[in-house]
């Protein structure tokens, strides 16, 4: 009786953390989708990707690109640089699953995304969360994801191109996540530097490298300036 109110009790706080994440992936979704059909992508393509990608910046750039007519080669080092972050996510994670077994490690890591992430990190440093409720979190929002892009996908043909300003839900949410980054000095001269960078390759150098060159060359910077600055202390 004891384990099965651990249960339930894990469930139901697993789902008070994951709603807030799930009421978010909804829309964003229903916008990939869209984009995604748009892009010819049909509904079960848009479904692999989410099961087996399930990382929305990743897809976005993916889908975008598409559009774009851009190479199958720089399309997956594209999207293979922006989900490196989440090698950073998964060891921090992996202070609080010690010990745990590795077909639970492999079945938790698949659902780690930005959002979780901050959720679960945030109730390990702060309670007494445990790994069937970070677990719980993780894929409610994996399942949240699936839903909202195959449905985008579905409906997508009856929406007008750029209506609802669909289009514009690419460049919106990477805005989103910028300005929530900016959150000290060497942030804000990171994120200006990786915008002049990206404009001065992109005009210099033919291709779609800009993207993927930007990226590295300012989050070096911002490195090196960050750890001068903790030496300077």
């Amino acid at each position: 009786m004891n384990a099965t109110k651990t249960k339930k009790q894990a469930l139901r706080e697993g789902a008070a953390a994951a709603w807030p994440i799930c009421l978010g992936y909804f829309p964003i979704g229903l916008a990939l989708g869209v984009l995604a059909q748009k892009a010819g992508l049909p509904w079960w393509a848009v479904l692999m990707m989410s099961i087996m990608v399930f990382a929305g910046s990743a897809q976005f750039i993916c889908v975008a690109m598409l559009a774009a007519k851009a190479s199958v080669p720089s399309i997956i080092m594209t999207t293979f640089m922006v989900n490196l972050r989440h090698v950073l996510m998964s060891s921090a994670l992996a202070v609080y699953l010690s010990g745990v077994s590795r077909r639970f490690l492999v079945i938790f890591a698949y659902g780690i995304t930005d959002e979780s992430f901050a959720v679960n990190m945030t109730r390990f440093r702060e309670t007494a969360w445990g790994r069937w409720r970070a677990l719980i979190t993780n894929h409610l929002a994996n399942a949240t994801w699936i839903l909202a892009t195959v449905t985008g996908s579905l409906v997508g043909q009856f929406v007008p191109q750029g209506a609802f300003g669909i289009d514009y839900a690419l460049t919106g949410m990477f805005i989103c996540l910028l300005v929530f980054q900016l959150q000290g000095r060497i942030y804000i001269i990171t994120g200006l530097l990786a915008a002049v960078i990206s404009v001065s390759w992109y005009l210099m150098i033919p291709g779609d490298s800009y993207i993927v060159g930007a990226s590295m060359c300012a989050a070096t910077i911002g490195y090196l300036l960050k750890l001068r600055y903790r030496r300077s202390k």
